[in-house]
Parts: C-alpha cells; sequence; structure tokens
C-alpha cells in the first residue's frame, strides 16, 4: 500500500459537486468519493495555515506540539508522520507546502545541522522532501515574506520568464489595458487571466512534481503533495479565468444580528481590513469567481493524476486523501480569510479512497462522524502496518469507518486558534497568552471560548444551521454552556505530554523493580517471594561492627 496525501490550500468544504455545490462541477474530486468515503463533519484543529498543517503532520492538537501561528517553530524532536511512517517502512515524502518553521535554536542546541539527513528531517517537519515550495514569494520594501529559494521561480525563470520573481510578476498577476502589472495583491484584477501559459501556474506544475516522484519511487511510500492553490492571490489562467461570472456567486451568508453586540474578538474581526473588501459586492463578484476557477483548475489536475494512477497500474496499491488545512470565508459572517470557527473556516473536506477489498462496502458513501485533521496521523499508521503511537498521536483511525465498521469515537471535536499575532489581538489590548480561541463542537452546539475574561459563543446548528444566532447573549442557555465547558475541561484534562512512554511499556515495566532488587519497605522479608531476597541473604562476607 502507498498512500496519496493530497492537500489543497484555503479549500472550502462545499465548493465541490460532490458537497452540493451549485455552479462548481468538480468530477474528479466527485470520482474519488465515489470510489471511497467522504466525511461531511471534519474540522480542522486550528483555522490558520500553520497550526493547522503541524496538527496534520503530528496528529496532535495545536497546544500538545505549540506551534499556533505561521512561523512558529515545531519544537526540534516533535514526532511526526515521517517519523511514524519510517519506523514502519514507510518512506513520507513531501511535494509542495508544509508552512513549517524550523527550529533552528532547538537545532543549534543540539548541534543538529541542516545538511545531514537527520537535520534536513527536521528543517522540513520530518518529511523526506522530493520538492518544497510554500508558495508565497511576497516581496516588499523589507525583502521577501520567504527567505528560502523557490524552486517554482526558478523553474518559471528557466521556461524563460523575464522576471527575478516570476511568481509575482506572472504567475500571480495579469496585465490591465495599458500593458502594466495587474497585481493579483489587489481584488480589482481577479477576473484577469494570470499572465502565464496555464502548463507553466502553480497546480499543473506540481501535478508533474508528484507524478515525476511516483514513476522512480520505490514503496512503500506516502506523498503529501500540497497545492499551493486555491490560496490567495485570487488569479488564475485562461481558460479558468472567465469559466464563472456573478451570476455563480451566491449571496453571503450573513445576517444583520451577527453585527449587534457581537463578542468582541468577532467583532473586532468584522472591523478588520479583509472583512472590509469582501463585505463589497463588487470584490465578491470578481473574487468568487477566480477562486472557483482555481478550484476547478484543481480539480483537472486531480483528473491528470487519477489517470497517471490508473494507466501506471497503481491504483490498486494507493490509497488517495483528499482534504484541506482550513477554509475561506468569502464575505461569509461579514468576514473574509479564515481565522474563527464558522463551518466556512473550520470545516474542510475530507475523502478517503481505499482500494482494498475491505473498504468495498462503504465505497460511494458518506459519513457523519465527528473527524479531527488529527486522524490521518493515526489512520497513516495503521495503512503502514504499525500500532497507533495514542501516547503521542492524539488523533483515532478513521479504517473502521472505511470498513463500514461503527467504533467507539469521540463525542465532539476541538479546534484551537491563538491570534496573539494579528493585530486584532493588539486591537482588544490583550496579553499575548490571553489571546487565544477554542471550539468544541458536538455535532449540534457550537461553544467559542476565549481567554482574557471575555464572554463565550453558543450556536445551534440544529435550529441555526448557518451560524447567525449566538445564544450566549442571553440567559436561556446556560446548561448547554455549562456542558461544553466540561467537555473542554476533559479535554484539557487529557494526556499530551507524556511521549516517551507508551501505556503497553508502564503496564510491562510494573514491578519490574522488584527483580533487580529494589525491596523497600519490607517488614522482614516474608512479603515478597524468596528469589527477591536472595541476593540480601546468607552469611556475611566479612564483619565489621561490634554487637
Amino acid at each position: 500500500m502507498n498512500i496519496l496525501f493530497v492537500m489543497y490550500d484555503q479549500l472550502r468544504f462545499d465548493y465541490l459537486s460532490c458537497a452540493g455545490h451549485p455552479h462548481l462541477h468538480t468530477p474528479n474530486f466527485d470520482k474519488v468519493a465515489a470510489m471511497g468515503v467522504r466525511f461531511t463533519e471534519s474540522y480542522v484543529q486550528s483555522p490558520i495555515c500553520g497550526g493547522s498543517r503541524m496538527c496534520f503532520y503530528t496528529g496532535r492538537y495545536a497546544s500538545s506540539h505549540g506551534a499556533h501561528w505561521n512561523g512558529f517553530p515545531l519544537r526540534v524532536g516533535e514526532m511526526t508522520l515521517g517519523d511514524h511512517l519510517r519506523h514502519n517502512g514507510m518512506g513520507c515524502w513531501l511535494i509542495g507546502k508544509t508552512h513549517m518553521a524550523a527550529d533552528s535554536e532547538g537545532m543549534a542546541r543540539l548541534g543538529l545541522s541542516a545538511d545531514t539527513v537527520i537535520g534536513a528531517r527536521q528543517v522540513e517537519c520530518g518529511f523526506d522532501a522530493w520538492i518544497r515550495d510554500d508558495g508565497l514569494w511576497a516581496q516588499g520594501p523589507d525583502g521577501f515574506y520567504d527567505a528560502r529559494r523557490s524552486p517554482y521561480n526558478e523553474y518559471l525563470k528557466d521556461k524563460g520568464y523575464p522576471s527575478d520573481n516570476p511568481w509575482a510578476a506572472f504567475a500571480n498577476a495579469g496585465v490591465d489595458g495599458d500593458d502594466n502589472i495587474a497585481s493579483g495583491w489587489m481584488f480589482k484584477n481577479a477576473d484577469k487571466p494570470a499572465n502565464i501559459r496555464e502548463e507553466d501556474s502553480e497546480t499543473p506544475w506540481l501535478t508533474r512534481e508528484a507524478i515525476a516522484f511516483m514513476e522512480q519511487a520505490e514503496g512503500p511510500w506516502c506523498a503529501h503533495l500540497s497545492y499551493i492553490k486555491p490560496h490567495w492571490p485570487y488569479i488564475v489562467p485562461a481558460p479558468y479565468h472567465d469559466m464563472f461570472g456573478p451570476q455563480h456567486v451566491p449571496p453571503a451568508k450573513r445576517h444583520a444580528v451577527e453585527r449587534e453586540d457581537p463578542h468582541p474578538v468577532y467583532g473586532a474581526y468584522m472591523e478588520n481590513k479583509i472583512a472590509a473588501a469582501f463585505g463589497r459586492d463588487e470584490v465578491r463578484e470578481k473574487v468568487i469567481p477566480a477562486y472557483m476557477g482555481l478550484i476547478k483548475q484543481c480539480d483537472d489536475q486531480l483528473g491528470v493524476l487519477l489517470d497517471y494512477l490508473e494507466q501506471s497500474g497503481q491504483m490498486a496499491q494507493t490509497m488517495i486523501v483528499l482534504t484541506s488545512d482550513h477554509g475561506d470565508y468569502l464575505g461569509d459572517h461579514w468576514l473574509g480569510e479564515k481565522d474563527l470557527f464558522h463551518a466556512q473556516s473550520v470545516k474542510v473536506p475530507m475523502i478517503i479512497y481505499d482500494p482494498r477489498s475491505e473498504a468495498d462496502a462503504t465505497r460511494g458513501t458518506t459519513c457523519d462522524a465527528l473527524v479531527e485533521s488529527i486522524d490521518l496521523a493515526a489512520t497513516f499508521v495503521e495503512v503502514a502496518g504499525g500500532a497507533v503511537p495514542d501516547h503521542i498521536i492524539e488523533g483515532r483511525s478513521l479504517l473502521p469507518w472505511l470498513r463500514g465498521e461503527v467504533p467507539d469515537w469521540r463525542d465532539f471535536v476541538i479546534s484551537e486558534y491563538d491570534y496573539s499575532a494579528t493585530p486584532q489581538g493588539a486591537k482588544l489590548g490583550l496579553a499575548p497568552r490571553d489571546c487565544r480561541l477554542f471550539m468544541v463542537y458536538d455535532g449540534r452546539y457550537k461553544l467559542m471560548h476565549a481567554e482574557g475574561g471575555l464572554r463565550p459563543m453558543l450556536f445551534d446548528l440544529e435550529a441555526d444551521p448557518d451560524e447567525f444566532h449566538d445564544l450566549a447573549k442571553g440567559d436561556a442557555h446556560g446548561a448547554e454552556i455549562e456542558r461544553l465547558y466540561g467537555c473542554l475541561a476533559s479535554w484539557g484534562r487529557r494526556m499530551s505530554q507524556r511521549v516517551t512512554k507508551s501505556e503497553a511499556e508502564i503496564i510491562a515495566a510494573r514491578g519490574k523493580s522488584a527483580r533487580k532488587g529494589v525491596l523497600p519497605f519490607l517488614v522482614d522479608g516474608s512479603e515478597v517471594p524468596a528469589e527477591l531476597t536472595e541476593a540480601y541473604r546468607g552469611p556475611a562476607r566479612a564483619r565489621y561492627t561490634s554487637d
């Protein structure tokens, strides 16, 4: 068995035709869903790129691994997918983006160099890198946002694109009527075609890299194909730039009641420049068609991958996983981007195809179990033939659901958000340690707890599926709030840091010290078997005391 673990950056759960989108047809996502299981209640453990991905890659909650925000290093020595899978004989390779920041101070303290195998894996989030490109080659007065070399930029230069940063000048920019650069950073340009040959744009480039990897790979392997799109800048090459138009843009899911006495954190986000931009209809009417075009291109490239797997005979031995690191508000709830815990942000697509006969009974079905992104790490360990080290990996294997079984399962899901690095935290006057949010969702009620002495938020998704009415503004739902706080408290008491000793090792070690002569608190020795005291009995070898 091999694993093709595909992640799309900022892909909403409901922007697929198999999930009910009325205009966006995604036949290849639908094909994988028909071959496997689509999980309809899948949630990320942090609604921000870096924090979410570190949860996927470690199988641990954000407060367990500590890398909550983009650029927050994953501490040296943290176990990741690569460590777990290699331990079970499966290679683990990266093709694309991780958004992982290396713990350079920790590496220096331990004398780890990035030009060694161990050091390189620390730098690459535990993966062996076929090719890494985080895909955000922004450039301003103070230099580049990402100071590393971009393989994609080098590819474009080799193709003859005349720029020191063709990612910005061509792949993510169009051309205006005066033959000037029309940057994708400006929403007004989202309806223009990116000034690049379609086959040279980011998504096809990564598809070709994935196929090149699979052509030479010796299994078993897990390949993390991590696409850069449909994440902004929202601009896409022809012919995808005009496949959709304003007539395909749904009305924003937002309600005037949301702006009435909002939760302070929610209110702060509704006042940022992203929300202000997406509050304008003309912005949504340009951006959302481009976003849909980016997804359509992703779907077409998924078709290229599926064709390759079928033609090369690898489909029957390759598990395929399709998911995203978070969603995109696109103007819903008076917001843009991600960050908070409405479904548009924290709920993600999750489709799994398992080629083995044990999964035949569930092909083409949906599963509404409460799934967390950290469950993939546990699933992959089992696929590799290992036992899940549940003292380290906090997720649970999804294989029982794929086999049609109904395992003992969780009653709620958790997501966390540390917004200490954002302007919103500063605007609220909170210390960084108090800029933390927690979501508890039990399949009906969703609670958001905010540190810093702020009140919670509460939604009843059965009565209010669009999450408009914050029930915590009143006093009528105190019992539900208290119950969900109890769930949060039980989760907070989880055993999350004893990662060097498993339950089985502890059980096996019980009483072993006695067999190595550690026998405290005995009165006369008769309390234990004679063999344990044998080394402490018999004639004295010499006498140095007097009676």
